[in-house]
Formats: C-alpha cells, sequence, structure tokens
C-alpha cells in the first residue's frame, strides 16, 4: 500500500530522477527559463527553491550543500553571483509556471518555468535590486593599487594612440590631395 506517499515519481528509479532534477535545475539556471512538462516543472520547482533560498546566504558551507545538489561550479557561482543579488528582498516564490498548451507527439501538457526577477516583459518598470555588475568577486589581495595603477596605464595608452593617429591622418590628406581621378576600368 502507498497511503501518504505524496511524491511524484516522474516514471523513474530514485537515481535517474535525483539527476534528471539536477540536471534540469542547473540548465534553470543557467538559462532562467527551460521548457518542459508541467509534471517535471513542478517536481523542478520543489527542489530548486530551497536551494535559491540558500544561496541568499553567501558561505562556504551554503555554497557546498547547493553543489551537493547541482554538481555543476558553473551553476553554482551564477545562482549566488547573479540569482542571489536579484532576489535578495524576495521570501519566496523565486520560479512561475506559464503553460504553454499541449506536445503534438504525445499530448503531454507543456510549461515554461523561468525565475520571477528575470523576466524582462513582467518586471518592466521596477528597479534591479543589485546589478550583477556591480558584484565582485571575493580575492584576498588588493585592488587599490591595481585600480591606480590602472588609470595611469590608461592614460599613456590614450597619448600613445593620440601621437600615433597624427601623423596617419596627415598622410592620408596628402595622399587624397595627390590622387589624379581616371577613367581607367570604367566602362562608358
Amino acid at each position: 500500500m502507498r497511503h501518504n506517499k505524496n511524491f511524484n515519481h516522474l516514471g523513474r528509479q530514485a537515481g535517474h530522477r535525483k539527476a534528471m532534477l539536477s540536471n534540469m535545475a542547473v540548465s534553470l539556471i543557467l538559462h532562467k527559463r527551460i521548457q518542459t512538462t508541467v509534471a517535471k516543472a513542478k517536481a523542478v520547482q520543489k527542489f530548486i527553491e530551497p536551494l535559491v533560498t540558500k544561496s541568499k546566504e553567501d558561505s562556504t558551507h551554503s555554497r557546498r550543500v547547493v553543489f551537493s545538489y547541482l554538481k555543476q561550479k558553473e551553476a553554482v557561482t551564477e545562482l549566488f553571483r547573479t540569482i542571489a543579488p536579484k532576489i535578495m528582498e524576495r521570501p519566496g516564490g523565486y520560479t512561475r509556471i506559464l503553460k504553454t498548451g499541449f506536445r503534438l507527439g504525445d499530448g503531454a501538457d507543456m510549461c515554461i518555468i523561468e525565475f520571477v526577477d528575470f523576466n524582462e516583459t513582467y518586471t518592466f518598470g521596477r528597479e534591479a535590486a543589485a546589478p550583477a555588475a556591480e558584484a565582485k568577486p571575493k580575492t584576498r589581495r588588493s585592488r587599490a593599487k591595481k585600480s591606480t595603477d590602472a588609470v595611469e596605464d590608461a592614460t599613456v595608452v590614450a597619448e600613445k594612440k593620440a601621437k600615433v593617429a597624427a601623423p596617419k591622418a596627415a598622410a592620408k590628406a596628402s595622399a587624397a590631395k595627390g590622387a589624379k581621378k581616371t577613367n581607367v576600368g570604367k566602362k562608358m
């Protein structure tokens, strides 16, 4: 008997199901939107919501816990660097399921599952909490010296380009004045 065992097995063994949910969650994190069946989308939603909540606290422990479920460094990095800052103030409900109709081959109910804060159609007009460009990776090295050196290097490079560009422009102008127009090779 299977009384009170409310869990969709998706017609798969436990190992296959865990691997499939992990792969779908990685695809959702990397692409921000995937198309799948409604049953799989609901299962992925239950799988990924706790991981996104865990990503709000950026610590070594939470990264390791999320990595144990996803098993892909790129996805974990994307989750903690770009997704977590955007959903920081949201208390839950990070994903939405939009039904798209039925699949032609077998009539399965299809849908799109996506992150709520990454759809520009629905979030138009709202300010972003923290843009991804502002999120800087944490390192142990000091960045103070590099930033001043970079500014000095940029000015030196700009001066060199200006010096090189001036003679080239003068040479082009003198070549244009000395050139004669001829009709050689043209059809009359």
